[in-house]
């Protein structure tokens, strides 16, 4: 028998109804998108503080620019270690409370890295069972012994953590804030267990960084566990509006990372425009926890307003809510009656989030105003109807 052509790969995905395409984004990332010609109220962003279009950011870039040209022509180790990349890792380390941090180009290229550089033969990473695609191919690659535990299982952890007491490394690794559900890790937990049985914790703060805490610098600063957690990983892409992501930690993690992550050496750096625009991102949000307010008082409302139509989002503690539908031909349905009325609500399904799961995940931001939200429920309830 031959083996299966791309077409016939194609052609499953689409009988599954899990094929995919991208769509086409004609203005600023804000509140009302032009997607593919029309234009409609977006409820798909990770840009949760409206500040990927906002101004400051903007002038930050152009300065850069005109300072230190566009590119950094070389990865850090040769000549791409800039001035701005150093900077802005000293103003990361303050906003984290932590000793030292480390840029790097995706969230995707950090947690691929980190897991690997720390993790090994004769180690065990300990992992939830919902962690990020990026944190699953990163314990893959570390080729350590993964154990997954169940969501947020601190007795399965517990049992997992004594059994692995003759390893030699022992690292949990946990999502903050779960990008498919928006619910929050028990950290408080993770990091008590993890002090009992002599293991180290990776905390992934891509949806935490920027919302959460006193100055927004996540939700391990909120609880005050900065000194307990030794591995901080958070994005510069999502609510600091920019792109690529962070480390922090102990000066000697940098040092072990800069000397020995493949992701992070073998690659060209960040240009001088991204880092300028986190350095004003960061600003913002420490100098305007306003924006945090607005966001958070837009996220209850709406989920209010969803469970008077009958819509039960999920039990979100963050700007993501998920609102889960299980199959996943009749989530895609759903969402796209929802476009076709002028709100983008995207689908998400398999492998994403597990069968059985899909979701529309409804993303809120702070530049929503009362006129978006209720036009966005208006048009809920007429999908819904129809359905």
């Amino acid at each position: 028998m031959s083996p299966p052509t791309i077409q016939d790969e194609l052609q499953a995905l689409k009988k599954q109804s899990l094929y995919r395409r991208l769509r086409r984004v004609e203005n600023a990332q804000g509140p009302v998108l032009v997607l593919d010609g029309r234009e409609v109220i977006n409820l798909s962003s990770n840009n949760y503080l409206g500040l990927a279009n906002h101004a400051a950011l903007a002038a930050a870039a152009k300065e850069a620019i005109d300072r230190y040209g566009c590119g950094s022509g070389a990865s850090r180790l040769i000549s791409g270690n800039m001035a701005l990349h150093e900077e802005l890792e000293e103003r990361l380390a303050e906003f984290k409370g932590s000793e030292s941090a480390l840029v790097f180009n995706s969230g995707f290229q950090a947690n691929t890295g980190i897991l690997s550089t720390l993790a090994g033969d004769g180690d065990v990473i300990l992992s939830d069972a919902l962690n990020h695609a990026s944190i699953i191919d990163g314990c893959r690659l570390s080729r350590a012994r993964t154990v997954v535990y169940a969501h947020g299982d601190l007795d399965q952890l517990e049992a997992a953590l004594k059994l692995a007491v003759h390893s030699r490394r022992r690292l949990i690794v946990t999502e903050s804030i779960f990008s498919m559900d928006g619910d929050e890790a028990p950290l408080g937990g993770i990091v008590e267990l993890a002090e009992r049985h002599g293991a180290m914790v990776m905390v992934d703060e891509a949806h935490g960084t920027g919302l959460f805490g006193a100055n927004g610098a996540g939700v391990v600063a909120k609880l005050g566990l900065g000194e307990r957690v030794q591995v901080q990983m958070g994005t510069l892409g999502k609510a600091l509006g920019g792109f690529g992501a962070y480390v922090a930690g102990s000066s000697a993690l940098r040092e072990l990372l800069i000397n020995r992550c493949r992701s992070f050496i073998f690659t060209t750096s960040l240009p001088p425009a991204v880092m300028a625009m986190a350095i004003a991102a960061i600003d913002l949000v420490r100098r305007e926890p306003e924006r945090r307010e607005t966001l958070w008082n837009n996220c209850r409302y709406l989920t209010e307003n969803l469970r008077g139509l009958g819509l039960q989002a999920g039990a979100s503690a963050s700007a993501i809510l998920p609102l889960i539908i299980g199959d996943a031909r009749t989530c895609m349905k759903f969402s796209e009656r929802l476009l076709e009325r002028g709100v983008f609500a995207q689908g998400i399904r398999p492998p994403t989030v597990p069968p059985g799961t899909s979701r529309l995940r409804i993303t809120v931001m702070a530049t929503h105003t009362r006129a978006h939200l209720d036009r966005a429920l208006a048009v809920f309830k007429e999908a819904r109807e129809e359905g």
